[in-house]
């Protein structure tokens, strides 16, 4: 997985305030002394408490960082460090609309120092094999196990779903924390075979062809992998209006938008698709079409790419 023209360095940091940590950024540091370098993007919070300070101090002219949330679960020690650390960052990267709205509003940086780049999917690895909705019709989602996620949402919608369509099982791939709490809760509603999970799914490409629709039940989403993978892997969609996913699935042409938190109207969504699978398939060659034509990994590397250079090429 790792490109041959890039090398890759692993520190083993567990722990920020370690002694691991402090000795992988001296590490760094003197990599950075050693090849400069124009750039340096940071991932996720933990890698941006580590790299933005430190790459400030070892003179990297511009200093990025990236948020794809909303925030949700940010704590006010997380907040504080945020305000801390945002000096030294010249742009922060999110991928949609809402997550750019949040950073200047919740985290108040300036509309000019949030710049959005959206997500991009490999097409090739999908195919566009259209969902048949003959014999058992198949339900997906792809998913971590954790609250945002909505699982037992769905679990609920599921049980109002079977008791009309003897024919439906519901998939979920995917793990996390709340597996046990989720099988409880799967015997307590008596959903049986009807509710499968996968656990962790390696080939999601694979899973989402072997389902007829696929379901994205969440509380909070910036842009979302998942719907991406789903509109590439042309299902039928339903999805929770939340983050960017009315603006990739418009309601009742690529796909069904509900509203978040209403087991009864995402069950009745679903319903409507299993009611129609003509219509079904039709939306699904439509999200097909639209995750072609707009969000490619093609169309997201080239926006990075831009990006870099114009940086780059920046007086220092």
């Amino acid at each position: 997985m790792e490109p041959a023209n890039c090398r890759v360095i692993r520190l083993g940091v567990t722990k920020l305030l370690s002694l691991s940590a402090l000795r992988a950024a001296k590490r760094v540091r003197a990599q950075w002394r050693q090849h400069p370098p124009a750039i340096v993007q940071a991932y996720f919070l933990d890698s941006s408490y580590f790299a933005v300070a430190l790459a400030r101090r070892s003179g990297v002219p511009h200093v990025l960082r990236v948020r794809n949330n909303l925030g949700y679960w940010l704590t006010r020690k997380h907040r504080l460090l945020n305000r801390l650390m945002r000096p030294w960052v010249d742009l922060s990267l999110t991928n949609s609309e809402t997550g750019r709205e949040s950073l200047i509003r919740q985290d108040g940086l300036s509309p000019d120092r949030v710049m959005m780049i959206e997500n991009g999917v490999d097409l090739d690895r999908f195919g566009d094999a259209t969902p048949t909705f003959s014999g058992t019709v198949r339900v997906g989602c792809v998913a971590n196990l954790r609250p945002i996620k909505n699982i037992d949402g769905l679990m609920r919608a599921a049980r109002l779903v079977v008791e009309r369509f003897p024919n439906v099982v519901f998939e979920v791939a995917g793990e996390g924390e709340e597996r046990s709490k989720l099988e409880a809760l799967k015997q307590e509603l008596n959903l049986g075979e009807r509710f499968v999970f996968r656990g962790r799914v390696d080939d999601v490409p694979q899973f989402l062809r072997s389902i007829d629709m696929a379901v994205l039940p969440s509380h909070s989403e910036s842009l979302s992998n998942a719907i991406l993978e789903y509109m590439a892997a042309g299902r039928a969609i339903v999805a929770t209006d939340v983050g960017a996913n009315a603006k990739l699935i418009q309601h009742g042409r690529e796909g069904v938008i509900v509203l978040p938190g209403n087991d009864q109207m995402l069950a009745d969504g679903i319903g409507t698709l299993l009611q129609n699978p003509a219509s079904a398939r039709g939306m699904a060659r439509l999200a097909r079409a639209r995750v072609a034509a707009g969000y490619s990994r093609d169309a997201m590397r080239t926006k990075f790419e831009e990006l870099y250079l114009r940086l780059a090429n920046r007086p220092r």
